[in-house]
């Protein structure tokens, strides 16, 4: 392991930074980087680095939303448990919102519990991911055409005005993520929520919240199922890796929210097919997947 390993660690990291809060798909964008840059370290540890750095982007989350995702404390608590005691400090519209990103979850992690290694094997590689950059870009594009067409309006533009049938449709969303790499989680979560008429904000940051357990989850997962040890350089992998995630992700996430306010997300559906098909014509000249 080189000095070249920990240059290639940080482009991971921003990449993972980038891509994962943006509609384009983090964990097929880390598969086709693969393909051109590559740590010499195990294909184990390799496979544990790419989920535990999103730890890194989960943090950048929690800072930049504290206040809207700790459910204690009297400041800002318009909706406490009780007038006395305890429940003064008691945000229970937080609580609520928290039941429904769990919700949320029980639909992908019911398949990634079971099913993990065996989608990591037969479906983490570049021809699915260049297939579902295509199609959910597609998606994408026709979900705004009938948006704009038929004038719709969201009618939900608060998270407390999601219910719970919404969160599970959007966690049935989010599976279709789980299992095909390239779809984007953020992206089909957003499309969900978009067609259940939640406006783009609404949307975008339960997208960011439900990321959060989602990710501990997977991360989790991922460290509890590795074999082997951790040698002092593969640690500094992962801190570099997850300290770039984390920075990149604040400057992303601030302007994803003030880039939707006034546009769709049609510029992410191009890049989206756009990329797909180049992957699929680098694959198809042997320059990738070999």
């Amino acid at each position: 392991m080189g000095f070249l390993d920990y240059i290639i660690a940080l482009v991971f990291g921003i990449v993972e930074g980038i891509t994962e809060w943006l509609p384009i798909s983090s964990t097929g964008h880390m598969i086709l980087l693969n393909e051109f840059l590559k740590i010499n370290v195990s294909e184990n540890f390799f496979g544990l680095y790419l989920v535990v750095i999103q730890l890194g982007a989960i943090c950048a989350v929690i800072l930049l939303f504290w206040n809207e995702l700790w459910p204690f404390g009297r400041k800002g608590n318009d909706h406490p448990l009780s007038k006395q005691g305890f429940g003064r400090y008691i945000k229970t519209d937080i609580f609520q919102m928290w039941f429904k990103i769990l919700v949320a979850c029980i639909p992908a992690t019911i398949v990634g519990v079971l099913f993990d290694d065996w989608l990591d094997e037969h479906l983490y590689n570049y021809i699915v991911v260049a297939i579902s950059l295509i199609v959910f870009g597609i998606i994408f594009i026709v979900t705004e055409k009938q948006l704009k067409d038929r004038k719709i309006k969201p009618e939900i533009t608060k998270i407390g005005q999601i219910t719970y049938k919404h969160a599970f449709i959007i966690g049935l969303f989010q599976l279709i993520a789980a299992i095909f790499p390239g779809t984007s989680r953020s992206g089909t979560t957003i499309v969900g929520s978009l067609m259940m008429k939640i406006s783009r904000q609404c949307a975008a940051k339960f997208t960011f919240f439900l990321a959060v357990p989602v990710m501990l989850g997977a991360s989790l997962l991922k460290i509890l199922k590795y074999e082997g040890g951790v040698t002092g350089g593969e640690i500094v992998l992962l801190i570099i890796g997850m300290v770039s995630a984390f920075f990149v992700s604040i400057f992303v996430i601030k302007g994803l929210l003030k880039y939707i306010r006034k546009h769709n997300f049609n510029i992410f559906a191009f890049y989206r097919i756009v990329l797909g098909l180049l992957v699929l014509v680098f694959g198809l000249t042997g320059i990738i997947g070999k």
